[in-house]
């Protein structure tokens, strides 16, 4: 697959970069770009809910009257989930939402997701990104002139450039 390169004024150089097409030019699986999706959501995720249950509520362990001879229902103690300020019963307690997934399965998500964007042209391939000062404006600049603005980007360069 061929991209045209072009320079920060967003004018083509004419030149163009031949893509791999054995990363861009896959079949994109679906399920494994929503497996991908699903692993980094659930990696985001604190779960660090909890409840007390009856064992960990404070309140006396006492047996509030006896168990017969008072007409009554039996009762054990205030900390029963039955009781205001009780435990709760099967509540949510901490754990992990991330799940696993393997190297290879991970990169060709990445791979199929790649390959989305460029059945969409959405590759955009800069010839040189070199600014006098790193300022927000410079950027803002060479944005709207590659009709970037509002869009989500992601820049990659081979090296840091400070």
């Amino acid at each position: 697959m061929q991209v045209d390169v072009l320079n920060i004024e967003g004018k083509q150089t004419g030149r163009s970069v031949e893509l791999p097409d054995e990363i861009f030019g896959i079949e994109p699986n679906d399920h494994v770009i929503y497996l991908a999706v699903k692993q980094y959501q659930g990696a985001q995720r604190q779960g660090t809910h909890k409840v007390k249950t009856r064992m960990e509520v404070k309140g006396s362990s006492k047996k509030l009257h006896k168990q017969k001879g008072t007409g009554g229902a039996r009762k054990g103690n205030l900390r029963n989930p039955l009781y205001k300020g009780g435990g709760t019963i099967f509540g949510p307690k901490p754990h992990k939402y991330d799940i696993k997934l393997n190297r290879k399965v991970k990169d060709l998500a990445k791979m199929g997701a790649l390959a989305y964007k460029a059945k969409e042209n959405a590759i955009v391939v800069l010839e040189d990104v070199k600014m006098d000062a790193p300022k927000t404006s410079t950027f803002t600049g060479i944005l709207n002139k590659l009709n970037l603005t509002g869009k989500k980007t992601l820049f990659v360069i081979p090296e840091y450039n400070g």
